[in-house]
């Protein structure tokens, strides 16, 4: 037994690999820019003041979560494409420049275009007109911010040549009217031609991107490699400063709030997993038993009659049952004999109690009483017909007949001969309670306001918080393999018919 535990140990090695590769395939795919959602930062304006010190910011907060190395280990792509190009940092600008390479397949006229306009943005963003300028001239000199964000962003020809023409422009109609440019520091003044000389380097390097076109290059495939400082690697191992990785139990940190995952994971999953193990544990106490008398007493009226209530009870929906529960018990104006959301009182909770003492358990059990109703109820039908089906098939069994013949009590035939062979099914079920206990009900949480990892998962859902989802969906992954690891071992444990070595 101790040799095959060990051996599907080892076996965990590369399903957690394979975990942990889907998961960080998801992450990275997710939507949305996590720098914009971390750093909490607005839309740029044309001339806000601060834009250098929030890109500066973002810049920080990239490298901190590790976005600025490449992806992988390896990566597949074609001879136009550089091995630097996941230093840009704009998610829009990098799919923007892989178009364009895919259209040219010349990086160096693609990057000397993209650095042009990159140039002319900085320029720009440093500039405020004067107070004395007019309406028109405002609106021009925005115009110049959004076609400049546009050229950053956009591959298509057609955009392209009219957003380079509305900078013309623009721009001109600024020189024309003697529009003062102010540095935002207040201390030099330039005036437009210095922004149109901007321009000018980007039609120029726009022109010669469409004339030294290399797109041959994308049709020929090549492998590049970035060794042990990619993204993957960060996110497994960490960087032995700041990220430990999710092998040392470091999921990162929320987008939410910034919170380390595994502080919100730890703060929420032992509230699941109370709940879920004494609910699991009322209905393998109930449903054995009562599987094991409706087997004794087959297609009785009492057989019957247990199997119609039990199934009335698995029809209803936990989300129902939840509502009803709550309205009928835990309404003023039915029965409040319980409270009706969260797990504790926070005036009368003292903080000093630990769970285990008689006080802080007497004042959360009429928390727990209705959720632990909602979880269990629809268990009973389901494993004590699993129990019924079991005992049935091995009380049929030549060796039960043997012992009855040898005149042994029904009682000792059924609990001592038959019991044991007929748990087999429910162990194969008991495999799903390790990733349950830490997942929770995310219905039944929700409902009555329990601040386990269910309502927490439930929260990361609806406000996108990737980082949170992909800890969950790996820890389920991880005790789902535990779950069957201990069947196994448990089918050993009641059958000796069954051996691992």
């Amino acid at each position: 037994m101790l040799k095959y535990a060990i051996k599907r140990i080892l076996t965990f090695i590369p399903m957690l690999i394979a975990i942990s590769l889907i998961s960080f395939i998801i992450s990275i795919n997710a939507p949305g820019d996590p720098v914009a959602r971390m750093t909490q930062a607005g839309e740029a304006g044309s001339a806000q003041t601060g834009t250098s010190s929030t890109e500066k910011e973002k810049e920080e907060k990239r490298r901190e979560l590790g976005l600025h190395l490449p992806i992988f280990y390896f990566s597949f792509s074609n001879y136009a494409t550089p091995k630097d190009l996941h230093k840009v940092s704009s998610t829009s600008e990098k799919e923007n420049l892989t178009s364009l390479i895919h259209q040219y397949g010349n990086w160096e006229s693609i990057y000397q275009y993209y650095l042009s306009i990159k140039s002319a943005e900085t320029f720009y963003q440093r500039m405020v007109l004067d107070a004395i300028s007019d309406k028109d001239d405002f609106e021009t000199f925005n115009q110049i911010g959004m076609s400049l964000n546009t050229l950053l962003e956009e591959n298509k020809q057609d955009i392209i040549e009219q957003n380079i023409n509305l900078l013309s422009k623009n721009i001109l109609s600024l020189l024309k009217k003697n529009a003062i440019l102010i540095e935002d520091n207040g201390m030099i003044e330039f005036g437009g031609d210095k922004l149109f000389s901007h321009f000018v380097k980007i039609k120029k390097n726009h022109n010669k991107l469409k004339s030294t076109s290399q797109k041959w290059k994308t049709y020929i495939p090549t492998m590049k490699f970035y060794g042990s400082d990619n993204q993957y690697h960060l996110w497994l191992f960490g960087n032995g400063e700041k990220r430990s990785g999710i092998f040392r139990g470091d999921f990162g940190d929320s987008y939410n709030d910034g919170k380390p995952i595994k502080d919100k994971i730890w703060d929420r999953v032992g509230i699941s997993f109370a709940l879920s193990i004494i609910s699991i544990l009322i209905a393998y106490l109930v449903s054995i038993p009562l599987g094991i008398y409706s087997a004794y007493k087959k297609d009785s009226i009492t057989d019957r009659g247990i199997s119609l209530v039990l199934f009335i009870l698995y029809s209803l929906q936990s989300f129902f049952i939840g509502t009803l529960l709550l309205l009928w018990f835990a309404n003023t104006n039915n029965f409040y004999w319980f409270p009706e959301s969260g797990i504790q009182n926070p005036i009368t909770w003292d903080a000093n109690w630990r769970w285990w003492e008689w006080e802080a358990l007497k004042h959360r059990i009429p928390y727990l009483i209705l959720p632990l109703i909602t979880y269990t109820y629809g268990s009973f039908a389901f494993l004590s017909r699993i129990m019924r089906i079991g005992m049935i098939d091995v009380v049929g069994q030549d060796y039960i007949r043997t012992a009855r013949a040898k005149g042994l009590s029904e009682r000792t035939v059924i609990l001592k001969h038959a019991l044991r062979n007929s748990l087999l099914p429910i162990i194969t079920v008991f495999a799903a309670v390790f990733p349950l206990s830490v997942g929770g009900s995310i219905i039944i949480e929700v409902i009555f306001t329990i601040p386990g990892m269910g309502l927490e998962i439930f929260n990361a859902i609806q406000n996108q918080d990737y980082p949170m989802i992909i800890a969950f969906f790996t820890l389920a992954g991880f005790l789902t393999m535990i779950g069957y690891l201990v069947s196994d071992i448990l089918y050993a444990m009641v059958d000796p018919r069954i051996s691992y070595k």
